[in-house]
């Protein structure tokens, strides 16, 4: 078992010793932040340590009551909340509040001692250029709810337990190479969407996606100057898409939902995202829009499927509308997600965006902004359509779009059918290795593959009225092999002969019985 793998079973076992106390959505909020503050602390005593090394001190023997060592924290505090963009005191570490709660082997009683913590780490960040990462991120850390216990002796002895349990964990964060811990803590993001049913699709996109959204944009790249999700749920794909090349200048994103908002600014700053590269913003994109005056060099998103938006004709004076002459219908935003992305898009960049397969040939609005982009812009690259129930949550078909502004290939689009390559797991399919492969492969070849893509001349997308429909271009029907009528006739005689035989074996026993025969 490696490193990473051994610390994600020790970080889910310790989950499960809240899974029975709550739902899930309740006990991943308190592990997940848990774990963060465990981060935090270690990061912050790394960094502290490193500061006093010429003195030959260590922070936790700091005296905080001390003239001197408030002389000491007071230096430090203004070094960290620079460079981390956070403090914690000696006494607030959480190996110190572990060995508080667990003092003798017996749960003492910590919870109010410990929400002062979780507070005071943003109140240090106020006045700071942090102070914005880092406000409320504990919000959902209620350490007075009867979700962890009847009494407050019930809900001591279980956080105690909890960070008893973590504490044993190194998280070797001296390892500056590694990013075990970080890949960790999005193995629990994962693990808590496969049983969140619905509701996962609100913070976490399948990695298998993910993978492939992040290969695309970055084709051709080892840097990116930025990165934007619109709906960023977790952060994961904005990560994703880090893996793909050496450097990420910036990463931009915006999530509707407060708590997955949290858990995406802990996602950054756990995979050792510093505060001034990241800018996430709480706020309902298409209503709300916080980036509306950047344009990034790569968009990726997986926004909810047909969603409802306000369609509001105010939206027609919107610089990210007006063009199109039509809005995206009440009903379904995919086409507005769409719209807002290639509004941020920049000159240079590449947008890859998740959405259902209605997207490719519904009409109305949604058929007249899909010529417009196509016919007037010519921004669509490529149409990927991927297998059914790969997605938490929903079991629909889905596909992906990728759209740039400054095409290579302007005068063709490139459709690709990957979806019956797939593996098919207990309650969900999945891509494999080489599905991904072939998927990313045939995309930067950009080849036609008999019956698994197809290069469309535009000429052949205006024929069809400019619909996507992807069967349209690749042709996928599979011819039935000849039926020989000669041995089929041969088979029938065969089974006659037979029918008399047994027929007779009948008769013969009805004869012995002295019944009639049933024929």
């Amino acid at each position: 078992m490696t490193d990473k793998q051994k610390l994600e079973q020790q970080l889910w076992n310790i989950a499960n010793t809240l899974r029975g106390k709550m739902g899930a959505d309740d006990f991943r909020d308190y592990i997940l932040g848990f774990i963060f503050y465990k981060y935090l602390s270690e990061a912050m005593n790394l960094y502290a340590d490193e500061l006093l090394t010429p003195d030959g001190l260590q922070y936790s023997a700091i005296d905080e009551d001390s003239d001197t060592g408030k002389e000491y924290l007071a230096a430090i505090k203004e070094e960290t909340v620079e460079e981390l963009g956070y403090f914690l005191k000696p006494s607030e570490l959480f190996c110190e509040m572990a060995k508080r709660g667990n003092g003798d082997g017996k749960a003492k009683f910590i919870l109010d001692d410990l929400s002062k913590v979780l507070n005071s780490i943003a109140q240090s960040t106020m006045g700071t250029e942090s102070e914005e990462d880092f406000d409320h991120l504990f919000e959902d850390l209620d350490l007075t709810s009867s979700k962890l216990g009847k009494s407050e002796t019930d809900k001591n002895e279980l956080i105690v337990k909890v960070l008893t349990h973590l504490d044993a964990i190194d998280f070797k964060l001296q390892d500056t190479e590694s990013d075990v811990l970080g890949d960790a803590y999005e193995y629990l993001i994962g693990q808590f969407a496969s049983g969140a049913g619905k509701k996962a699709g609100e913070f976490y996109t399948p990695q298998q996606v993910s993978m492939i959204l992040a290969k695309i944009v970055t084709t051709g790249k080892t840097r990116l100057k930025s990165v934007y999700d619109p709906t960023c749920g977790s952060g994961s794909l904005l990560l994703r898409v880090s893996k793909e090349v050496d450097d990420v200048g910036g990463f931009y994103g915006q999530e509707s939902n407060p708590s997955t908002y949290n858990l995406c600014r802990m996602n950054m700053i756990m995979h050792g995202v510093h505060y001034r590269r990241f800018d996430i913003k709480n706020e309902d994109t298409l209503e709300r829009p916080q980036h509306i005056e950047d344009r990034f060099e790569a968009v990726v998103a997986n926004p909810p499927f047909s969603a409802k938006w306000s369609a509001s004709p105010l939206f027609m004076s919107d610089d990210r509308y007006s063009n199109y002459g039509k809005l995206a219908p009440k009903s379904k935003a995919d086409f507005a997600f769409v719209q807002h992305m290639v509004h941020q898009l920049d000159d240079n960049g590449t947008m890859a965006v998740v959405l259902p397969h209605g997207v490719l040939f519904r009409g109305a609005a949604e058929g007249h902004i899909r010529k417009y982009l196509i016919a007037d812009r010519n921004y669509l690259d490529a149409v990927i359509g991927l297998p059914a129930n790969i997605f938490y949550g929903t079991s629909i078909p889905t596909c992906i779009l990728v759209l740039k502004k400054q095409r290579e290939n302007a005068d063709n689009i490139l459709f690709i059918d990957a979806s019956q390559h797939f593996e098919k797991a207990k309650n969900q399919n999945y891509l494999r290795p080489e599905d991904i492969d072939k998927i990313v492969g045939t995309y930067r070849e950009r080849t036609t593959q008999d019956k698994y893509s197809y290069v469309a001349a535009l000429d052949d997308v205006k024929e069809n009225d400019y619909n996507l429909n992807i069967p349209r271009y690749v042709d996928t029907f599979e011819e039935e092999e000849p039926v020989d009528l000669s041995v089929v006739s041969a088979e029938l005689k065969g089974l006659d002969k037979d029918i008399q035989k047994t027929d007779a074996s009948i008769a013969d026993y009805c004869e012995q019985l002295g019944i009639d025969t049933p024929f």
